[in-house]
């Protein structure tokens, strides 16, 4: 791993939480991800689960976390399976992980090899009654590929047909919400490397560079610091590219006179960072790119005082989004006359910032949590106000990582330079 190692009693309080939650007669089963063919005989890179990864800390394929909180022997009310390795496979594959190395990553005590699992949960499946998989629960987002978790549940149900099967998910959402202190400084951590690629990136563009440069300083500050890499793929929009929402083509050029939108983030031990930044092209700003700047700053600055415990995505966008109807009849795109007249089911400010504010962070991007989900300490959000205005060919966006915390919030970004003045300058140093 390119990270520091993760302390252990991170995953135990993870798991012990969980535990907590899960009845006295029960099992929960957690798998890793699976390997993603890519073309031939070839693997796009792997990337561990996110749930499993909370509970174990464990990066490996084929591995298995079993608890099983209420049974009589203490040895089985956690067990984790690992892959046993051979000198074959270390001959083409490199080292895998050992039952001391898995007891030291994860702080599970008891580690077994996969070939023993059948076995094991055989003498605990007949001492239990509901058994918890963790299938796949995303709102926007339905995979067609079934999940290890998936396949698991149909082998269960042919071989234990009257046990009772649940759902998982529910509680590791719930979990996943509030970060421990580990993992907020795991997301500082992936926040910092993402700083300090836009640095590099503020002394770098110019008129004439291409978006996939751009792209490519990205990533080499990223893994250069310990970083796996991006938290997502980067857009990097010049022009009119920006307007395009999830534009990741990245192969035109940057002209002169354009404003460069960058959507970017370092995942750094699974923790993603998610920061957003519009540069002039040539390091100087129009007086309209200023003008248009500076109005989503300040209603960057007005969404992110917002964000404190006891609101919801829902609630504090619907305040940003009458902010930015001001700004934009300030700005000259429509006039409260217009407003007045306007069909209320399609306001005029959706047709110049067509996204929410915000959304939660964490093991992914897009993490756990809904609009309604009430803030509290210890959750992170993005604040990303933005606006697209096609026939200008301009689109700017802003976007800082919040941690929220008991009297209001933390910017974990307020190091990264947004101020137009501070752009300019480094542009231009």
């Amino acid at each position: 791993m390119k990270y520091d190692l993760v302390n252990a009693n991170l995953f135990k309080k993870n798991r012990k939480k969980l535990a907590e939650k899960l009845s006295s007669s029960s099992m929960a089963v957690i798998h890793a991800n699976d390997e993603m063919p890519r073309n031939g005989d070839q693997f796009f890179p792997y990337r561990q689960n996110s749930d499993f990864f909370y509970l174990t800390g464990i990066e490996q394929e084929k591995s298995v976390l079993v608890l099983c909180p209420g049974i009589a022997d203490e040895k089985l009310r956690e067990i984790l399976f690992i892959r046993k390795s051979n000198k074959n496979l270390e001959i083409w594959e490199g080292h895998k992980l050992d039952l001391d190395e898995a007891k030291e990553i994860s702080g599970v005590s008891q580690v077994k090899f996969l070939e023993e699992m059948d076995a094991t949960l055989l003498t605990m499946l007949f001492e239990i009654s509901d058994i918890y998989l963790n299938l796949p629960e995303f709102a926007k987002f339905k995979p067609e590929i079934e999940s290890r978790d998936f396949r698991f549940l149909n082998e269960l149900k042919n071989k234990y047909p009257l046990h009772s099967y649940k759902r998982l998910a529910p509680f590791l959402k719930e979990l996943r919400l509030t970060k421990e202190q580990e993992e907020i400084e795991l997301i500082k951590k992936a926040c910092s490397i993402t700083g300090d690629s836009f640095h590099r990136i503020l002394r770098f563009v110019k008129p004439g560079v291409l978006e996939f440069e751009v792209e490519a300083e990205f990533t080499h500050e990223f893994i250069k610091q310990g970083a796996v890499g991006h938290a997502y793929p980067p857009i990097v929009a010049s022009g009119k590219n920006a307007c395009v929402l999830h534009y990741v083509e990245n192969d035109k050029i940057c002209n002169n006179g354009e404003l460069l939108l960058m959507d970017f983030g370092a995942e750094y031990a699974n923790y993603s960072s998610d920061c957003s930044r519009t540069i002039p092209v040539n390091g100087k700003f129009t007086k309209r790119q200023r003008e248009l700047y500076e109005a989503t700053l300040r209603v960057f600055n007005y969404a992110k005082s917002l964000m404190v415990p006891g609101t919801t995505i829902n609630k504090f966008h619907k305040e940003v989004c009458k902010l930015w109807e001001e700004e934009h009849i300030k700005l000259g795109l429509y006039t409260k006359k217009d407003v007045a007249n306007q069909d209320k089911d399609n306001p005029l400010w959706f047709n110049y910032y067509m996204h929410g504010t915000s959304h939660f962070m964490g093991l992914d991007v897009h993490d756990v949590g809904t609009k309604d989900t009430e803030f509290k300490p210890g959750m992170i959000l993005t604040c990303e106000p933005g606006i697209y205005i096609p026939n200008e060919q301009v689109g700017i966006r802003l976007e800082n990582d919040i941690l929220i915390t008991t009297d209001g919030n933390e910017d974990l970004m307020a190091n990264i330079p947004i101020e137009p003045d501070e752009i300019e300058t480094i542009m231009n140093s």
